[in-house]
């Protein structure tokens, strides 16, 4: 049997070390995209949407691709207990007011929580989390969010739309419908992973 050399050595273990790393990076997971538009075409094959900067983007579907139907609730269902999501942007004096909220299904607490940026505008965020006080003001309620790493108070002025979320299909992505698209770039091709859609022109606010 042949003796690898001390120089061929070095040489070897460079070698393994660089397959090693071109492995990793290749199994790493694609990062997601949310992108917000109109349904251009949608057929079993792709999804075809108009984007709010006037583009239009194509998306095949993944194979555990999912349709989920937001329509808006009553702001009653805003209650001490409930879990929610809420993008919000901040006032000149720091404090956060609501762009949206989103009651989710009991069946989803829990889901992202936590607090941190949001793409719908310059300098939102995202709060999940449990609303553990809720208080109505003069044309405003105030939320007291806990999640697990801490706690946000955010103002809900009214009139923001507030919104939930329930199992939806493939009949939602008629022309014209407003989603937002949750995507990966896979094999070179946009694909969808879940589509949040609204019902007879209704626009998810997320």
């Amino acid at each position: 049997m042949p003796i690898t050399s001390g120089i061929a050595m070095p040489r070897l273990l460079a070698a393994l070390l660089l397959a090693a790393s071109t492995l990793a990076t290749a199994q790493a997971p694609a990062p997601t995209a949310r992108t917000r538009g109109t349904v251009e075409k949608a057929d079993a094959a792709s999804l075809v949407v108009k984007l709010k900067n006037g583009e239009t983007m194509t998306y095949v579907y993944a194979d555990n691709f999912v349709v989920s139907e937001v329509l808006p609730v009553e702001p009653a269902m805003l209650q001490a207990g409930t879990f929610i999501g809420t993008a919000a942007v901040p006032g000149a004096d720091g404090s956060l007011s609501a762009l949206e909220v989103l009651v989710f299904p009991e069946a989803a607490r829990g889901t992202g929580e936590g607090h941190g940026p949001w793409d719908s505008q310059p300098g939102a965020t995202m709060t999940n989390a449990t609303v553990s006080s809720i208080a109505a003001g003069n044309g405003a309620r105030t939320m007291t969010l806990r999640y697990k790493d801490g706690e946000k108070t955010i103002r809900v002025p009214d009139g923001v739309p507030i919104v939930t979320v329930k199992p939806g299909d493939r009949s939602l992505l008629v022309p014209g419908a407003k989603l937002m698209v949750i995507s990966q770039v896979r094999g070179g091709q946009p694909t969808a992973l879940r589509v949040l859609a609204g019902r007879d022109g209704f626009e998810p606010p997320m």
